[in-house]
Protein backbone atom coordinates (compact mmCIF):
# COMPACT_ATOMS: atom_id res chain seq x y z
CA UNK A 1 0.00 0.00 0.00
CA UNK A 2 2.92 2.32 0.86
CA UNK A 3 4.53 1.84 -2.15
CA UNK A 4 1.40 2.62 -4.47
CA UNK A 5 1.22 5.74 -2.29
CA UNK A 6 4.66 7.05 -3.22
CA UNK A 7 4.64 5.61 -6.62
CA UNK A 8 0.95 7.74 -7.49
CA UNK A 9 2.77 10.82 -5.91
CA UNK A 10 5.72 10.22 -7.54
CA UNK A 11 3.75 10.01 -10.93
CA UNK A 12 1.88 13.33 -9.99
CA UNK A 13 5.39 15.48 -9.05
CA UNK A 14 6.74 13.90 -12.22
CA UNK A 15 3.76 15.60 -14.74
CA UNK A 16 3.51 18.77 -13.15
CA UNK A 17 4.59 21.20 -15.23
CA UNK A 18 6.20 24.82 -14.46
CA UNK A 19 4.70 27.53 -14.16
CA UNK A 20 6.24 31.18 -14.41
CA UNK A 21 6.00 34.52 -14.45
CA UNK A 22 6.01 36.67 -17.04
CA UNK A 23 5.09 39.76 -19.12
CA UNK A 24 3.26 39.35 -22.42
CA UNK A 25 3.44 41.78 -25.23
CA UNK A 26 1.68 41.52 -28.80
CA UNK A 27 3.30 41.49 -32.67
CA UNK A 28 2.40 45.25 -34.50
CA UNK A 29 0.52 44.71 -37.44
CA UNK A 30 3.47 44.98 -39.97
CA UNK A 31 4.59 41.42 -38.92
CA UNK A 32 1.30 40.23 -40.86
CA UNK A 33 1.99 37.35 -43.22
CA UNK A 34 5.65 37.72 -43.01
CA UNK A 35 7.90 34.93 -42.56
CA UNK A 36 8.84 33.57 -39.01
CA UNK A 37 12.07 32.14 -37.43
CA UNK A 38 10.39 28.73 -37.51
CA UNK A 39 10.16 29.46 -41.57
CA UNK A 40 5.97 29.64 -41.45
CA UNK A 41 4.29 33.08 -42.58
CA UNK A 42 2.92 34.98 -39.08
CA UNK A 43 -0.71 35.81 -39.02
CA UNK A 44 -2.47 38.24 -36.63
CA UNK A 45 -5.33 35.43 -36.57
CA UNK A 46 -3.87 32.48 -35.73
CA UNK A 47 -2.94 32.23 -31.64
CA UNK A 48 1.13 32.02 -31.87
CA UNK A 49 3.53 32.97 -29.77
CA UNK A 50 6.99 34.55 -30.20
CA UNK A 51 9.45 33.23 -27.07
CA UNK A 52 13.35 33.61 -26.69
CA UNK A 53 14.02 29.90 -26.43
CA UNK A 54 11.43 27.24 -26.53
CA UNK A 55 11.52 25.09 -29.24
CA UNK A 56 9.18 26.10 -32.05
CA UNK A 57 5.72 23.89 -31.83
CA UNK A 58 5.40 23.94 -28.39
CA UNK A 59 2.20 24.30 -27.25
CA UNK A 60 1.98 27.24 -24.12
CA UNK A 61 -1.00 28.50 -22.21
CA UNK A 62 -0.67 31.97 -21.27
CA UNK A 63 -2.61 33.33 -18.32
CA UNK A 64 -3.54 36.76 -17.06
CA UNK A 65 -2.70 36.97 -13.42
CA UNK A 66 -4.87 39.58 -13.16
CA UNK A 67 -8.04 37.79 -14.68
CA UNK A 68 -7.12 34.87 -14.51
CA UNK A 69 -8.00 34.47 -18.87
CA UNK A 70 -6.10 32.31 -20.64
CA UNK A 71 -5.05 31.18 -24.21
CA UNK A 72 -3.44 28.64 -26.02
CA UNK A 73 -0.51 29.70 -28.21
CA UNK A 74 1.75 27.22 -30.74
CA UNK A 75 5.25 29.21 -30.39
CA UNK A 76 6.58 29.79 -33.88
CA UNK A 77 9.26 33.03 -33.61
CA UNK A 78 11.53 34.43 -31.43
CA UNK A 79 11.77 37.60 -29.66
CA UNK A 80 14.11 39.40 -26.84
CA UNK A 81 10.71 39.68 -24.13
CA UNK A 82 8.89 37.38 -22.12
CA UNK A 83 6.63 36.25 -24.95
CA UNK A 84 5.11 37.76 -27.48
CA UNK A 85 1.37 36.74 -28.72
CA UNK A 86 -0.58 37.65 -31.86
CA UNK A 87 -3.02 40.36 -31.91
CA UNK A 88 -5.99 37.48 -32.01
CA UNK A 89 -4.29 35.73 -28.83
CA UNK A 90 -3.54 39.24 -26.79
CA UNK A 91 -7.45 39.84 -26.94
CA UNK A 92 -8.38 36.60 -25.35
CA UNK A 93 -6.62 37.14 -22.21
CA UNK A 94 -6.63 41.30 -22.21
CA UNK A 95 -7.36 44.70 -24.07
CA UNK A 96 -4.63 45.71 -26.74
CA UNK A 97 -4.48 49.03 -25.29
CA UNK A 98 -3.03 47.48 -22.67
CA UNK A 99 0.15 47.25 -24.33
CA UNK A 100 1.44 44.71 -21.83
CA UNK A 101 -0.36 42.19 -19.41
CA UNK A 102 1.56 40.35 -16.60
CA UNK A 103 1.00 36.51 -17.47
CA UNK A 104 1.82 32.96 -16.06
CA UNK A 105 3.22 31.03 -18.86
CA UNK A 106 2.47 26.82 -18.66
CA UNK A 107 4.11 24.78 -21.22
CA UNK A 108 1.60 22.24 -22.40
CA UNK A 109 2.83 18.56 -22.74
Amino acid sequence: MIKKLILATLMIALTEVPVTAQTATFYSSGYQGKRTASGERFSQHQPVAAHPSLPFGTRVKVINRRTGKSVVVRIVDRCRCSIDLSQSAFRQIGALSAGRIPVKIQVLR
